[in-house]
């Protein structure tokens, strides 16, 4: 796990640009510090790297890393590395080091640019082929790792982040308006849809895509791969076991490290299930840290202690705090050049401080396994009302009553009959967007959009949840959190054959006497207590911004209210009426935090010197 930067263009960047990117870079690798410049073809690349050392500790696996004419820069971790090694030894390979980094060089110079079809892991990497003049740059399937990259001036400069960019091609980006207001509206899972970020000429490498550069002005991204939805005629037992199974190899694969791994518990079943698995199948020593909230919407603390009960593993509680609230999140907005989308992505950050503190270098958690085993309340709406017409329907809608269906708050899931009179309504996602576009200070609105990835209509939105809405948000807020604290995060669920298999298997076993998620619930007995197994509500890392600031506190009003830019987008006094109603429904929350993080960035843009008016594109 690293930070990465690279340059291609007819000059190289100055010394001082690329020390600059290097320190920009530093906390995300500071084990290590290295720079490649050469010719590529007719032009001059350079390539930067910051290491954080979590397999082969030893300097020779350092980066950029060069093996008779290829050379790579490199983000990530190929949990396979160690059998593809033994596969290349035995092809006539020789190695010099232990590291993966050696092995993606070797798997290319035999395999070609197929050879990620090989790799189990997460990955953002720029190889270049000096014999051939190509620039070979690769991103993994989910996306677990970021790819950005920018043409401008000349040249094409990528990177680990907008910094690293912004100093080795030693012009600001240009802050994107239309991203903003599509946040402060439609909110974070809207963000992605589009494919921008928050910045007009600063584009993501998306994931499971790939690009062979030539010259600095043509990036053509292609895919190399897709999850998709292929049933298949099995049984239920067979589903069981194979869900089961693959799980097991996959935390099995994302446990290997030279360095000890920490766990990310919630009071939910996806983290709870990976640190039973791992302490009782693997009989790894489980350390927990866990995000502890009092407001009865997040409070999990029950569950937590449920779980590390029966585990009997140490946990480290991390409570929100008011104290501080606005001086962190500013800080982390400056840090990432760009908002903070969520309330649930600013608590992370302390649970990777408190994971670093700690002295550890990795940590797993359990993102993607809502969107991969159906663990949202709406999953189990659209299950039920493809089923409307079934003669079990009504013991289904009964079971769905008496679990689910009692904490449901969004109007458009609480009538799953109603819902199957319109499977194609999508208006529970993006709630409220009419009334947060009323307090803009210009006309927004953009109507949802759902690709159409499959006929199925819950296995089409589980799938635009992982390729557009939540995992690329949740994924990008999670890499930016642990590396800005050296740790690197991964996530067993995003496994390659752990996905392709539960989007093959029958919709029917997805859900089960009142409960989703039915096949990770089967897969966790035995490793989870049944409390939490078997337990009917949602839970997850989160917080309420009532937890966090009082807006009745006159400090905490005008620290809102003064701040800049955000208010040439929406309407100051609009601003003022939330902060003084009292009852601070969840949405409203949500949309405060938003103009808040959106404000600092903002802010923050212009105190380093960018005229935002001048530059803001709508």
């Amino acid at each position: 796990m690293c930070g990465f930067a690279g340059h291609l263009g007819n000059r190289p960047p100055s010394p001082e640009f690329i020390e600059n990117a290097l320190g920009n870079i530093a906390n995300r690798g500071p084990d290590a510090q290295g720079v490649w410049q050469g010719k590529l073809g007719d032009y001059h690349l350079t390539l930067i790297h910051t290491r954080l050392s979590i397999i082969d500790l030893d300097l020779r696996a350092n980066q950029p890393f060069e093996d008779d004419e290829l050379i790579i820069a490199y983000n990530g971790e190929i949990y396979n590395h160690a059998d593809l090694r033994d596969e290349l030894t035995a092809l006539g390979h020789r190695f010099r080091t232990l590291s993966d980094t050696e092995v993606i060089l070797k798997s290319y110079r035999h395999w070609g640019r197929s050879c990620v079809d090989r790799f189990e892991g997460m990955w953002a990497f720029a190889l270049a082929d000096i014999s051939r003049g190509e620039l070979f740059l690769s991103r993994d399937r989910f996306g677990e790792k970021p790819f950005k990259y920018r043409q401008a001036n000349g040249g094409l400069t990528f990177g680990s982040t907008i910094a690293a960019i912004e100093d080795l091609d030693g012009s600001p980006a240009t802050v994107d308006q239309q991203q903003i207001r599509r946040l402060l509206v439609n909110g974070y899972k809207s963000i992605n849809k589009a494919r921008r970020s928050f910045y007009t000429d600063v584009l993501d490498l998306p994931a499971a895509h790939q690009a062979i550069v030539r010259s600095p002005d043509v990036v053509h991204p292609e895919p190399y791969w897709r999850l998709a939805h292929n049933p298949v005629d099995i049984s239920e037992k067979d589903a069981a076991e194979g869900a089961c199974q693959r799980l097991i190899a996959a935390l099995g694969l994302r446990l290997r490290a030279d360095v000890p791994v920490a766990f990310c518990l919630s009071g939910g079943i996806d983290s709870g299930t990976i640190a039973g698995i791992a302490m009782r199948h693997f009989g790894y020593d489980v350390q927990a840290f866990s995000i502890i909230d009092d407001d009865p919407r997040y409070a999990e603390v029950e569950n937590i202690e449920k779980v590390v009960g029966d585990l009997g593993c140490p946990v480290t509680r991390i409570r929100p705090v008011r104290e501080g609230f606005f001086d962190r999140l500013e800080r982390l907005v400056a840090d990432r050049n760009r908002p903070i989308v969520t309330l649930s992505a600013y608590m992370e950050n302390q649970l990777a401080e408190a994971i670093s503190q700690k002295g550890y270098k990795v940590a797993l958690t359990g993102a993607g396994a809502d969107e991969l085993f159906t663990g949202y309340y709406d999953h189990y709406a659209f299950w039920l009302a493809q089923r409307v017409d079934s003669v079990v329907f009504p013991g289904l809608l009964a079971d769905w009553r008496q679990s689910y269906g009692a904490h449901v708050r969004n109007p458009f899931l609480q009538d799953p009959e109603q819902l199957a009179q319109n499977l194609g309504q999508r208006d529970h996602i993006y709630l409220g967007a009419e009334t947060f576009a009323s307090y803009l200070r210009d006309p927004f609105s953009e109507p949802f959009v759902e690709r159409a990835w499959a006929t199925d209509t819950l296995r089409n939105r589980m799938l635009n949840e992982i390729s557009d809405e939540i995992v690329p948000v949740m994924l990008q807020e999670g890499d930016a959190n642990f590396m800005a604290w050296s740790v690197e995060n991964r996530s067993p669920y995003l496994d390659r054959n752990l996905a392709e298999f539960l989007f093959s298997v029958p919709s029917d076993y997805l859900i089960r006497d009142g409960l989703p998620k039915w096949l990770l619930r089967n897969a966790a007995e035995g490793f989870l207590c049944d409390d939490v197994r078997l337990n009917s509500r949602k839970y997850g890392f989160n917080v309420s911004l009532a937890t966090l600031i009082d807006p009745a506190d006159p400090s905490t009003k005008d620290r809102i209210l003064s701040m800049g830019g955000i208010y040439d987008i929406v309407d100051r006094s609009a601003v003022e009426t939330l902060l003084s109603d009292e009852s601070w429904p969840n949405s409203v929350q949500k949309f405060l935090f938003n103009v808040i993080s959106a404000g600092l960035f903002l802010d923050s843009r212009a105190a380093a010197g960018v005229t935002e008016k001048e530059r803001l594109v709508a």
